[in-house]
């Protein structure tokens, strides 16, 4: 990919605070890190992140009920992991 480390680091926060403030889901999130920011095929980013194909179709789907330690591989590769966050009352 030609984008610059600082416009990763930009985008990557954007997508963190996108999740954190509940404006994206997760599964959004790890597809738009995995083709905007690695610009990787599913392929090879699980292959990356040491789970399986499947597993990578299925959190970006949404589908299925994803352990920890599958969510973390995905975020582990941008300095993110999952977390609990305080919700805000409106």
């Amino acid at each position: 990919m030609t984008t610059s480390m600082d416009a990763r680091a930009l985008l990557i926060e954007s997508i963190e605070q996108g999740l954190t403030d509940g404006s994206l889901e997760i599964g959004d999130a790890v597809r738009r890190l995995r083709t905007e920011v690695t610009g990787l095929h599913q392929s090879q980013f699980a292959k990356m992140c040491k789970i399986s194909v499947r597993t990578l179709v299925h959190i970006e789907h949404g589908e299925g009920n994803q352990t920890l330690k599958s969510l973390n591989a995905v975020f582990r590769p941008f300095g993110l992991q999952m977390g609990v966050v305080k919700v805000r009352r409106k």
